[in-house]
């Protein structure tokens, strides 16, 4: 792929892919690496021919492989906890509930849910990346959403 294509790809897709990839990985550093890591593995491996819909789906299905891998290779290693300190009030305290909110649901509820609410793709961009079909990707998302109300109702009445 050439360094303008690269580029700007680079440039149009680093920050939803990074977001993403924190919210995933829960470590900004780690999230930072992995982004990199994205785009590396895209300039060596080129994007295949679809529209551009099909290019950040793409993207985003090497950045949810990345991070999985991460996440496995985590389980085996433990690393540094979740991106916020508990004890820092009540912002800290609702991002910590949200971070163990979202790992409650099954893996790929999580990432159809952060590929969509974080990173900002399609139904049909998430269909693409996952595997899925757009249904299967709107039913996912609505189930997701009515688990995170529920696990977080307390958290949310508990600061305010």
């Amino acid at each position: 792929m050439t360094a303008t294509k690269t580029d700007r790809l680079f440039a149009e897709h680093r920050h939803g892919v990074f977001r993403y990839l924190c919210r995933l990985v829960g470590q900004t550093e780690s999230a930072r690496d992995l982004t990199q890591e994205v785009f590396l593995r895209v300039a060596r491996a080129g994007l295949p021919d679809t529209d551009a819909g099909g290019e950040r789906a793409w993207i985003f299905r090497v950045a949810r492989n990345l991070g999985l891998n991460f996440l496995r290779d985590g389980a085996r290693h433990p690393q540094a906890g979740p991106l916020v300190d508990a004890a820092s009030g009540p912002t800290q305290e609702l991002a910590l509930a949200l971070h163990q909110a979202l790992h409650t649901l099954t893996e790929l509820d999580r990432d159809v849910f952060l590929m969509r609410e974080v990173g900002g793709l399609s139904y049909d961009e998430i269909a693409a990346a996952c595997h899925l079909t757009p249904t299967a990707v709107r039913s996912r998302l609505h189930r997701s959403r009515q688990h995170l109300r529920a696990t977080l109702a307390p958290a949310l009445r508990q600061a305010h």
